[in-house]
């Protein structure tokens, strides 16, 4: 009896000494003097109307559910400020129904975006291209829309569905410094 305790315990130290790795999204890599983020609205240089302010809208309430970070529309009196230019938004058919009508788009958004502390003026993660893409059945009729702006008439849960991935995958990336 005695060895198989001293297995057991030997066992539990082991487990919770952990192997050094976190699930995705937990991580935080910020400088802790970091508190206060600037989101002023994205630049939109893309032909889809409005992204600018869906994305701009989406970003800032993924960085308010973070609950430790305040969040303000302005460049100026913050700690940090997160930037953005969406470049463009468009449509990739992915997947065709028997007459070879369109049955799933795949919707990508490409962006340039800089997450950058004010008080060192360091650029703490940047992509210039940052890309996030969802995919949108367009359902049994197989009547799709040929643009992403007319797709997004259509269906505004598309816009708002990319939105809310765009703002999870960066705030994500910028806590995970990748």
């Amino acid at each position: 009896m005695r060895p198989f305790l001293t297995l057991l315990v030997c066992a539990l130290a082991v487990a919770s000494t952990g192997c050094g790795y976190a699930l995705a999204g937990r991580g935080n890599s910020l400088p802790t003097g970091i508190v206060t983020i600037g989101i002023p609205p994205f630049v939109n240089q893309s032909s889809t109307p409005d992204v600018d302010r869906v994305f701009t809208t989406a970003v800032t309430q993924e960085w308010q559910s973070k609950g430790k970070y305040r969040v303000q529309p302005a460049a100026t009196g913050v700690d940090a400020t997160l930037k953005g230019v969406v470049m463009s938004v468009g449509l990739v058919p992915v997947t065709f129904n028997q007459s070879g009508q369109v049955t799933k788009y795949s919707i990508i958004a490409t962006a340039s975006i800089e997450f950058r502390e004010l008080a060192t003026d360091k650029v703490i993660w940047a992509n210039p291209s940052f890309q996030v893409r969802d995919d949108y059945d367009v359902g049994g009729s197989g009547a799709a829309a040929t643009d992403v702006n007319a797709l997004f008439t259509q269906n505004q849960g598309a816009l708002d569905r990319l939105a809310k991935a765009f703002a999870r995958s960066v705030v994500t990336s910028i806590f995970e410094a990748f």
